[in-house]
């Protein structure tokens, strides 16, 4: 459904970073945001793409003590002819539809989503960034701010849509990266809200994280929560496995996020040749698989790195090192096949991309 977006240009514009700029990933805002809101009254109404600043918020607001919040995370890229596009951002609304209704929040459908996003990123485009590896990230995000305090159904709720000029989302660029198995702490499980992007998920995350951090690890490895031994995902990203020349990949139970950078992985792994079992597979195979030579490669997928290798696996007090802590073939390959389509430097034979209208002159 296509909505009236009335504009308010920004008084104030800010200076965009220039040529070569270290961009830190989610620190420079655009200029503008996207809002819409909700009451049981209009249904969504009043889109508007307004300056970018706070917002008011009351403090009985849902989202701040029952964490009713949802959101997503694509790109805009800048190809070599100084036009845009986007990657598959259909699926990211799709996605973003299912976890809005897991969550109860008033249902807004993928087409609008969809809607949303690109006309947005039609109109701030220009802070979309040139160079090679840089791209424009995009937050939409959903959120209840009904004003009593108790549990019931959302009335009131807002939806939202910020942007960010960023560069590598890991420091360490295209590098393998250390990564630790968490023993103690579960991230999700079936039934619950793991295979959906809300908040909750990210902050019973956090203490994990944080020790994992301390302890010199870049990310944290999750396990299911029933079992505590097959492998899930990691905390921004899914995973995968070179095994014996057969790439595995966790399959999608419930409790993983269906990651759109994931699903195009598997699909431009099969046009390379290679077999991707999706299947449930053990902190202990992986281990074994190390020990026995037969583990080639592992690496991480998603939309903000892309790809990224793991170099480093840590598990009971153990580092297993993969690949002798180098970028695999098959893992150089997929970044490159992936983000050659997503900045326009290769044919996209996929049908994966959107341009980005031109600005009106």
């Amino acid at each position: 459904m296509k909505m009236d977006i009335r504009i308010e240009r920004t008084q104030a514009p800010k200076e965009k970073p220039g040529k070569g700029a270290d961009l830190p990933f989610g620190h420079i805002f655009t200029d503008h945001m996207l809002m819409v809101d909700y009451d049981k009254e209009n249904g969504w109404h009043d889109a508007r793409i307004v300056p970018f600043g706070p917002i008011l918020m009351h403090p009985g607001s849902t989202i701040f003590h029952y964490g009713a919040g949802a959101f997503e995370g694509l790109k805009a890229y800048r190809k070599p002819d100084g036009s845009c596009q986007l990657f598959r951002p259909q699926e990211n609304a799709k996605r973003m539809e299912k976890s809005i209704d897991r969550l109860c929040l008033p249902h807004m459908d993928a087409d609008t989503i969809l809607y949303l996003i690109e006309s947005f990123v039609e109109f701030e485009q220009d802070w979309v960034p040139s160079e090679f590896g840089t791209s424009l990230y995009i937050r939409p995000f959903c959120f209840g701010c009904d004003e009593p305090i108790g549990l019931h159904g959302i009335q009131k709720a807002k939806f939202m849509i910020i942007t960010c000029p960023v560069g590598n989302y890991y420091k360490e660029g295209l590098k393998p990266v250390k990564i630790t198995i968490e023993e103690k702490d579960v991230r999700a499980v079936i039934g619950g809200t793991g295979d959906c992007k809300v908040g909750g998920n990210y902050a019973a995350s956090n203490r994990a994280e944080h020790e994992a951090e301390v302890n010199g690890f870049t990310q944290v490895l999750w396990l299911d929560g029933v079992h505590r031994k097959y492998i899930e995902e990691v905390g921004s990203m899914n995973v995968m496995f070179k095994i014996n020349g057969e790439v595995i990949t966790p399959k999608l139970t419930g409790s993983v996020l269906p990651g759109i950078t994931r699903k195009s992985a598997i699909a431009y792994l099969e046009t390379m040749g290679y077999k991707v079992n999706e299947r449930l597979v053990s902190a202990e195979e992986i281990v074994e698989a190390v020990k026995n030579g037969t583990l080639e490669e592992a690496w991480g997928t998603g939309t903000a790195a892309v790809v990224s290798p793991i170099g480093v696996l840590h598990y009971e007090g153990v580092d297993y090192k993969i690949n002798n802590n180098e970028i695999g073939p098959v893992c150089q390959e997929l970044y490159n096949g992936l983000t050659g389509i997503q900045w326009g430097r290769t044919e996209d034979k996929f049908g994966w991309t959107v341009p980005v209208p031109a600005p009106a002159k």
